[in-house]
């Protein structure tokens, strides 16, 4: 009886920090809505999505939360007066405040959504890698922030399509400013990285997938003073040291065996890894005006049951060693599974929207939910392991 006893008070202690943080969070985001109303609407949605619902939109948060329908709850996402992006530099820099432990990578990927229709801001017949094809859906260029303590996303961008950017008739309907002009996923990740820039959020590294490897988005990076790991395909042309241009593929092969190693790199969504990691120096083809040259390395990856290579292009002021570029490429997976747990976990793929302010304020709502989750985590993780670190 005293065992189950304890276990209610502990359960009970526990569920009370979780609420007086998520309260802490709303607290740190409230001075965004100018109306009491609005501010009510926000921690109706934020808690909402924290529930486990049937399904995540306005008519079944405004049900949970009392409404006599969804209207409240479309109006603070179409028409009330707040500022979404506040809400997110504001949550992103509270999350980061806890997570980080001096060794953070930034990560820029995209996530997708299939969309029925054709009206919803963005959609349109593109590649999509979260599904594996061509098909009608909305695209987001997403930031995470991981360390050793947690990982969370932390921004978004929504991907407008040239063909969308330049047909009026969609600007229209789905609202598109007219400031928004058409930007390639590149230059978005470049945007979300200038703007965690200046927010104060600082990280060692940036890691990102083959399409965020071309040279602008990299010289970028080394602008900011920071150094990358990025994915590159067979393809790429590199530099060695000889001063030979050769394939990624072919310069892997110049590679001697015994400089192969076998190092454990985790379990990512698809399981335990099994790889050799290899690097070979290459001369860097980014280096922004007035700066020094650095260090420029090809890392290389062998799948050692399937003989899959892979590749990643490397930078970085001092030289690194090779276990902390597997590191940094490994932590690559972190954000795969903040865009999974946020859209099973916090409804970022159920938003019922089609307006572009309407996207923007779910999704802001959604990250909202999802940095809350990642902190709470994070918290009980450390105080688990002894640490007396605490939310503030």
């Amino acid at each position: 009886m005293r065992h189950d006893q304890d276990a209610a008070v502990a359960a009970t202690v526990a569920d009370d920090a979780r609420s007086a943080l998520l309260a802490y969070l709303l607290g740190r985001v409230a001075g965004c809505f100018p109306r009491r109303e609005t501010r009510q609407c926000c921690g109706q949605m934020v808690s909402g999505l924290l529930m486990e619902l049937e399904d995540h939109n306005c008519w079944t948060i405004a049900e949970a939360a009392g409404h006599r329908g969804p209207h409240r709850l479309q109006h603070f996402l179409s028409r009330a007066v707040w500022d979404d992006q506040q809400v997110v530099d504001i949550a992103s820099a509270w999350a980061v405040s806890h997570l980080d432990d001096g060794g953070a990578v930034l990560i820029v990927d995209e996530t997708a959504d299939e969309k029925s229709s054709a009206d919803a801001v963005g959609a349109a017949r593109q590649y999509s890698g979260t599904v594996g094809g061509i098909t009608l859906c909305q695209v987001a260029v997403t930031l995470t922030y991981a360390t050793g303590r947690g990982h969370a996303l932390i921004s978004r961008a929504l991907y407008l399509p040239e063909a969308c950017a330049a047909e009026e008739e969609h600007r229209e309907l789905a609202g598109v400013p007219e400031e928004v002009m058409f930007a390639s996923k590149p230059q978005l990740a470049g945007s979300l990285l200038d703007r965690a820039h200046s927010r104060g959020i600082r990280a060692a590294f940036v890691a990102g997938d083959e399409v965020y490897g071309g040279r602008q988005l990299r010289r970028d990076i080394r602008q900011r003073g920071m150094g990358y790991v990025m994915a590159v395909r067979a393809g790429h042309v590199v530099t060695t040291g000889s001063g030979r241009a050769v394939t990624a593929a072919a310069a892997a092969r110049m590679i001697p065996r015994p400089a192969w190693h076998r190092m454990r790199a985790g379990s990512g969504t698809k399981g335990t890894q099994h790889y050799d990691w290899a690097m070979l120096e290459v001369a860097s083809d980014d280096t922004p005006g007035g700066q020094p040259d650095g260090h420029g390395m090809l890392l290389a990856r062998w799948h050692r049951y399937t003989g899959t290579l892979s590749y990643y292009r490397c930078w970085a002021p001092r030289p690194v060693p090779l276990s902390r570029l597997i590191a940094i490429a490994v932590a690559r997976w972190r954000i795969e599974e903040d865009h999974q747990l946020a859209k099973q976990s916090t409804g970022l793929d159920a938003g019922q929207v089609i307006r572009w302010k309407s996207w923007h304020r779910w999704t802001v709502i959604c990250l909202l939910a999802y940095i809350y989750l990642a902190i709470a985590v994070a918290v009980q993780r450390q105080q688990e392991a002894g640490s007396d670190w605490t939310p503030g």
